[in-house]
Order: C-alpha cells, then sequence, then structure tokens
C-alpha cells in the first residue's frame, strides 16, 4: 500500500474525533438520534476546520448498520465501504472542477434511482461556491424538494458567493478557526501513534503557523518529518517554515527602536543571506512588537523562554505603548506595500531604514500634532489658551515666566522669503484675499490685515498674530513684534512656509513694495541660561529653518 499523508490517516471517523467543533457535532448526533435528519446541510468555514470529514462522518451516521449513539460504528458493511470509497451510495464531488449544469443535471438524473446498498443515497459537494449560475438553476428545484432516499451536503469556504436560494434550502452550520489548544492536543495524539518525538516549543509554534487549520497543522508536522527524523524541535521548524531565529527578531527589534539603522540593516542581510523569507521575517517583527506591547501592559508573555522573557523586558523599558502601536501599524503598512510590490527586498529596507530615523518621526509627529490642532481651532472646539498650553507641554525644554523684573534675553526668529518680482506677490494675494487698500502706516494697515485673515476664515494665523504690532525696520523690512513672547506653537505655525508667503504678501501689498518679515520674540523669561542652544535644539528636531539672533 503506498503512502497516505498524515491528515488523510487520522482524518476524523467518529464526531468525536472532531476537533473544536462541540457545537455542531452534539447537534448533527441529536438529530439522528430523533430521526430528524435533514435533506440539505450547508457546512461553511475556513480550510482545514473539519467541513469534509463531518460530511463524511454524517453520510456514513445516517446510512450505518450499527450506529451508538449517533455516531458511526466504522465496523458494519456500509461503514467499510464507505470509508474505503467502494459504496456508490455516498457521492463525492468536486464543484470547482464539476461546476456545469450538465454535471448537475446528472445528479438530477440519478436521484431518481433508490440506493443499491445503503438506507440513503448522499451527495457531497465540496467548494459549493465554484458552481457556475446555471448549476446552481439547475441544483435549485432538486435541492428544495429532494427524495425521501436522496441528502445533500455542501461545503463551502465562501458562503456569501451563494445564492440567497441555495443559502435557504439547507441547514447551515458555520464551522470555527481550531483552537492552538485543541491543536496541539490534536498534534499530540498523533506524534504518540506516530511515534514522533516532538517538543512543547515545537508545539506551539506548529499551532501558530497552522492559523486554526487542522489539516495544516498536519501538514506541518508530516514536513518536519521527511528527512527520515522522528526528532522534531523549534528550530527545525524554523528553518523548514524560513522564519528567522528570535535572535535576529529581537537585534532588529531593538535596532529599531534604538534608532540604529546599521545594525538594523545589517542583522537584515545575515537573514536575508540564509534565504528566509521577508514576508515571514516582516511577520515574526510585528508579531514580536505585539508581544512587548503584551508584556508591557500586563507583565506576562507565553511561548518564551525565561532568558527571551527579560530580553523583552529589557525592550518594553525604552518604550511607550504609545509608540509600540504606532510601530505595529506602521510595519503591517510596510507589509502591505510589500505584498503588491515587485522589489520586496528593497521596499523593506527602505521601511526599516524610515523607522529607524528619529529625525523623520519626529517631524511627522510634529506635522500631525499641528494638523490635529488647527482642525480643532477651526471647529471652535478648542481655543488658542488651550494650545499654548498644550504646545508648552510638548516643548518643556522652553518655559517662561510671567516676571518681568528677570527678562533678560530676547530672542529673534528671523525668516526670509524669496520671490521673483513685487508684482508677481502682489498678483497672488489678489486671486486669495479682497482687493482692498491698505493704509501705509504699520499701526494702521496690520491691525487690518491681522482681521483679514480671520475674516477669511485663516483661523490659526490669526489667534497666533493677535495682540502683534508691525514695525517697519528699514525700506526692506517690517518686523512683526510678539509683546507677550512666541509659543513653541506659535512658532511652529508661522514658520509654516505658506504663512510665511500669505503674510509677506499682504504686507507687501499694504506697503506698495516688495518687503520682508521678521518675526521678534520678545519671552518674558526663559529658565535656561543657554536659550539659543534649546531653540536651536527645538528647530532641529522639528526640521524648521529659521536662526536665532540675540
Amino acid at each position: 500500500m503506498g503512502y497516505t499523508a498524515l491528515y488523510r490517516k487520522f482524518r476524523p471517523l467518529t464526531f468525536q474525533e472532531i476537533v473544536g467543533q462541540e457545537h455542531i457535532t452534539q447537534t448533527l448526533k441529536n438529530q439522528i438520534l430523533a430521526d430528524r435528519v435533514g435533506h440539505a446541510y450547508l457546512f461553511n468555514g475556513s480550510r482545514g476546520t473539519g467541513k469534509t470529514s463531518a460530511a463524511k462522518v454524517l453520510a456514513r451516521a445516517i446510512n450505518c448498520l450499527n450506529p451508538k449513539d449517533g455516531e458511526p460504528c466504522n465496523e458494519c458493511e456500509i461503514c467499510k465501504g464507505a470509508i474505503t470509497g467502494s459504496l456508490t451510495d455516498i457521492v463525492e464531488m468536486d464543484a470547482a472542477s464539476n461546476n456545469s449544469v450538465e454535471d448537475i443535471r446528472s445528479i438530477r438524473e440519478e436521484v431518481n434511482f433508490l440506493p443499491t446498498k445503503a438506507k440513503y443515497r448522499v451527495y457531497i459537494i465540496d467548494e459549493v461556491h465554484m458552481l457556475s449560475t446555471g448549476a446552481f438553476n439547475a441544483l435549485l428545484k432538486t435541492l428544495e424538494e429532494p427524495p425521501e432516499h436522496v441528502k445533500f451536503i455542501l461545503a463551502t469556504t465562501e458562503p456569501q458567493k451563494l445564492p440567497a436560494t441555495i443559502l435557504s434550502r439547507c441547514q447551515r452550520f458555520d464551522f470555527k478557526r481550531i483552537s492552538n489548544e485543541n491543536i496541539k492536543k490534536r498534534l499530540k495524539i498523533v506524534c504518540e501513534e506516530s511515534k514522533i518525538e516532538i517538543t512543547e516549543e515545537a508545539l506551539n509554534i506548529i499551532a501558530v503557523l497552522s492559523e486554526g487549520a487542522m489539516r495544516d497543522a498536519l501538514s506541518i508536522l508530516e514536513r518536519c518529518i521527511q528527512d527520515g527524523e522522528n526528532s522534531i524541535d523549534e528550530d527545525k521548524i524554523k528553518d523548514l517554515v524560513g522564519i528567522p531565529k528570535i535572535t535576529f527578531v529581537h537585534s532588529i527589534t531593538e535596532s529599531i527602536i534604538n534608532y540604529d539603522v546599521e545594525n538594523a540593516l545589517k542583522d537584515i542581510d545575515l537573514v536575508l543571506e540564509q534565504g528566509k523569507d521577508i514576508s515571514n521575517l516582516l511577520w515574526e517583527i510585528i508579531k514580536y512588537v505585539k508581544d512587548i506591547l503584551v508584556y508591557k501592559t500586563s507583565g506576562k508573555l507565553e511561548l518564551y523562554s525565561q532568558e527571551e522573557i527579560q530580553n523583552i523586558k529589557k525592550l518594553s523599558e525604552n518604550i511607550s505603548k504609545e509608540k509600540l502601536i504606532d510601530l505595529i501599524y506602521q510595519l503591517s503598512e510596510l507589509e502591505n506595500d510589500i505584498k503588491w510590490s515587485t522589489q520586496k527586498t528593497i521596499i523593506f529596507q527602505a521601511g526599516i531604514i524610515k523607522l529607524c530615523n528619529k529625525q523623520a518621526e519626529v517631524s511627522n509627529n510634529l506635522e500631525e500634532r499641528v494638523k490635529k490642532i488647527e482642525k480643532y481651532l477651526k471647529s471652535g472646539k478648542l481655543n488658542i489658551a488651550q494650545v499654548n498650553n498644550q504646545s508648552n507641554n510638548s516643548y518643556s525644554s522652553v518655559s517662561y515666566s510671567s516676571n518681568t523684573n528677570e527678562r533678560e534675553k530676547f530672542s529673534t526668529v528671523e525668516t526670509r522669503m524669496e520671490s521673483n518680482s513685487t508684482s508677481k506677490k502682489i498678483n497672488q494675494v489678489k486671486n486669495t484675499t479682497t482687493n482692498k487698500k491698505y493704509s501705509n502706516n504699520s499701526e494702521e494697515y496690520w491691525p487690518e490685515i491681522v482681521n483679514d485673515l480671520k475674516q477669511s476664515g485663516k483661523i490659526v494665523l490669526y489667534t497666533n498674530l493677535m495682540n502683534t504690532k508691525a514695525v517697519e525696520m528699514n525700506d526692506m523690512t517690517v518686523g512683526i513684534q510678539f509683546p507677550n513672547g512666541m509659543t513653541p506653537f506659535g512658532r511652529t505655525v508661522l514658520e509654516k512656509p505658506e504663512n510665511i508667503r500669505e503674510i509677506t504678501n499682504l504686507v507687501s501689498m499694504a506697503c506698495g513694495k516688495e518687503m520682508q518679515i521678521k518675526y521678534i520674540a520678545v519671552p518674558q523669561e526663559i529658565e535656561n541660561k543657554n536659550v539659543e542652544t534649546d531653540l536651536q535644539n527645538i528647530a532641529n528636531e522639528s526640521d524648521i529653518p529659521f536662526n536665532i539672533i540675540e
């Protein structure tokens, strides 16, 4: 006799052997015991969850000559014939390859004949969603009112593709994904009967990799013994399925957390040289980051050794929960990008470099914060006092005091805009603002400009320019003074290129010639003595170009 695959060799022969579907098997047994078996069933569920096995057991149970508590005996002539495939009264049909109208018409002709040996003629149609529209229509009447000696059992992984007319004619049973614990229990039984030595860690990995499918779990187990050795450990499974070792996953994750792009790329190259799959590597990194988050939240983890848990603990102490969640989302986006790319290695390495770039992260976070606050300002749900408080909390290195006696330092944030001509700027302003004429006196035209910003809906600019003054410093420059100082958030908003362009154009139009603007911030007190260094650090971290002048 030829070799039989493990998933076929250990296919369940009774309802009791079907793992993780007790809510279905018990109902079917009760129907058999009460002699209330339906004429059509629909078994729905993901791959490897026991749909076809349950259909075969049900077909034998309703035809068994010596049933026991709703279970087939598997010893009588009918059961043995069904198991070996010699019983013609139980017909298994694959709808993926037999999906035409003619295939269904042949069934319609056969149902009129009585079964040869068994009590019922049973049709098991697998992957029924693959039938054509015409085939479904041909099946409708027979499925609704079949002869008393005919039973239909339909199996599918995609019930949404079935017509509602078919669904309404069947008793539907939804098979759940099998839990990891149930998969491990079944694998232990298989290993004992097959004389396979396997570690607990290896069982855990197989259960996770199978994703709730018992058939996949048995296929992975069978692949591990193809080398002739009946001893399986964690490393053997990882080598066979292309999963990188935990040491590499830990090292790459640590490099991402510490923004160490050099070590991250070095470890990635080592993993790829070993022939590991990029998708598996990324999946392991995402799972590892998730486990760090779980440990940081609950302090508990499974499937890891004590040494690995200590490594996870060290990483969790150096990163926040928010950052871990953000990493999971960014890595998941990278996974989607890789899935549709033909240059998977390039996209993967570029994504890791981006995650290791702290400067880009700070810039992105700042931009997101500004956009969020702008949105709330426009909606009226947030006032400028709350904005100033939030921005001060975000930049704890700079603080201000209301004590005017200790006012010792002034910082001037100078911004210069480049333009081709004065007329071009004035035309740009006319396209976006009213054509009103401003006074030539800065004390008069500046309040009008600020008020026009409010009227045009630029609330963020307006709120940050309230209580400011404009002073013509020379023929080319107008200084915007901030008597109460500039908050970090206000500086961020005002330093945006589009906002600088807007203000410069309005001032140029008021003056009738090309002008430049200079922000003059007058903070009341800066606690840090090295104010220039602190402000420049903020500029560098925020990726905002400006110079500090005393």
